[in-house]
């Protein structure tokens, strides 16, 4: 007799989440015994997400307040659930858990997930804020089980959301994917492109290069990451490479850090990348001045690449990070603090080599990929047996 495979449904509110942060960790699980499906609004990652063997679901989810299309994709997402019919549902993200758990509330499936990633709430203000305390108290409420993916962002929650401590847990050290040592070196063939890639954007060797990596917008630090680096450019030999996309309608850049991206030869955008890699081995140093994370992957490929890094004293970045041995912490909104961390590995480049060693060697003993997602597996069967 053939044993049935237990059915696991994991949900995202956008396909890039479930194609770069979680990417392997479906066809992980199906390897060892699941029959996976994924869930997410449309995107052009769909293809890719489908081309790696996964069977996938397009339902309507926006990351906006919008209660009718909320209350559609909650309909669609219930009728989803009853015919699927999963022991495990798995969310990630804060529309995809609102209403993937109440979904599956309602639905009465036996195994209730969310993983936690970063909280939106914790930047907002006003009435928005409790709107987003009142929606995470759902999401907790319907869920058995929620995984902080840092100590800090635990400790937030713990404050927070007091009722439902005892869901929480941290698996493992924290992340929500790992991270692939392996892919993620320094190898010939990536200096080689990084090389080609200095060339075309006339990066002299006597250049410092610091690179960002994320979406291109306000809360990321990207107002004084480049203001600082245009006042720096003006005396020092330095370029700033900038990976990513704009999200003009959620969290816009000012028009003075608008103008700076327009006028400042030094700062080179090169858009959204598939591979960051070989901008991460153009980089003497990658800065991540954001104000809110969860366990910031950026980071971890930079470290696992063995870039120096700065990062601002938030969730993950600093239990990633120890200052001065493995890194630069500053605090959150910073410009002097982030000027001066700039300048100082501008001057001490030695010390750009030292921290990047030791940051790859945390990666490897904490935050290798496979071990992530053994961790949660092991919490699946956990589960199961119950």
């Amino acid at each position: 007799m053939v044993a049935i495979k237990p059915r696991l449904l994991r949900i995202t509110t956008v396909p890039i989440s479930l194609h770069l942060l979680l990417k392997g960790q479906p066809q992980f699980m199906a390897e060892n015994g699941f029959d996976v499906l994924t869930v997410s609004a449309d995107g052009k990652e769909v293809t890719a997400i489908k081309a790696a063997g996964i069977s996938h679901k397009i339902i309507h989810l926006t990351r906006k307040i919008s209660p009718i299309a909320d209350i559609l994709a909650l309909w669609n997402l219930i009728r989803l659930i009853r015919t699927f019919k999963p022991q495990i549902v798995h969310t990630h993200t804060p529309k995809a858990g609102l209403i993937g758990m109440m979904a599956s509330w309602i639905c009465n499936v036996p195994i209730r997930l969310h993983t936690v990633a970063g909280l939106p709430v914790m930047e907002a203000a006003g009435m928005k804020k409790h709107i987003l305390l009142f929606t995470e108290q759902i999401t907790c409420f319907c869920a058995h089980r929620i995984y902080p993916n840092s100590n800090g962002l635990l400790s937030y929650m713990n404050d927070h959301f007091k009722k439902h401590q005892y869901k929480f847990k941290v698996l493992g050290m924290g992340s929500t994917n790992g991270i692939p040592s392996a892919h993620y070196t320094l190898t010939p063939e990536l200096t080689e492109k990084a090389q080609t890639l200095k060339i075309e954007k006339n990066i002299q060797p006597t250049d410092v290069v610091f690179c960002f990596i994320g979406r291109l917008v306000s809360n990321k630090g990207l107002n004084e990451l480049i203001s600082v680096f245009d006042d720096l450019s003006k005396t020092m030999s330095c370029k700033l490479l900038l990976v990513g996309m704009q999200e003009p309608t959620l969290d816009p850049l000012s028009p003075k850090t608008l103008q700076l991206l327009q006028e400042n030869k030094h700062i080179i955008c090169l858009g959204y990348q598939d591979d960051v890699r070989v901008a991460l081995a153009a980089s003497n140093v990658f800065v991540f001045p954001s104000y809110r994370e969860g366990f910031p992957n950026v980071v971890m490929q930079a470290q696992s690449m063995e870039v120096a890094c700065i990062v601002s004293d938030i969730n993950g970045c600093n239990e990633l990070v120890t200052h001065q041995e493995s890194g630069i912490i500053i605090p959150v909104k910073n410009k002097e603090a982030l000027r001066d961390a700039m300048y100082f590995l501008m001057e001490h480049k030695e010390l750009c080599t030292s921290y990047a060693t030791k940051a790859r060697s945390s990666i490897l003993n904490h935050y290798e990929q496979s071990k992530v997602w053994n961790n949660l597996l092991h919490e699946y069967h956990t589960l199961l047996s119950k």
